[in-house]
């Protein structure tokens, strides 16, 4: 795979991450409503196992975040190892 078709596979990873770590942070955020919901409702089954739920998610959010951040220093370093913008320039000049 070529340095420049590397990169632009390693960013859109980033991307991807970002989205997935959105969309968890979103989950959690329905789960608390849902929590907050059930104190006036007073379910047995949600109070039994939203707790869970909720503590597992906030697991993976914080494992997304982990790897966000690792794989993010990763492509930075890369981006930098390998002078991408230089690589575009040229890439842009051979049209």
């Amino acid at each position: 795979m070529d340095t420049l078709k590397k990169f632009a596979l390693m960013e859109k990873i980033v991307h991807e991450l970002e989205d997935l770590k959105n969309n968890q942070q979103a989950i959690m955020q329905k789960l608390a409503k849902i929590e907050v919901d059930n104190m006036e409702l007073g379910d047995k089954r949600l109070e039994k196992d939203l707790p869970d739920m909720h503590q597992r998610a906030s697991d993976n959010l914080d494992t997304i975040g982990g790897i966000l951040d690792d794989f993010a220093v990763k492509t930075d370093q890369f981006n930098s190892k390998n002078n991408i913008a230089g690589l575009k320039e040229q890439e842009a000049l051979k049209g």
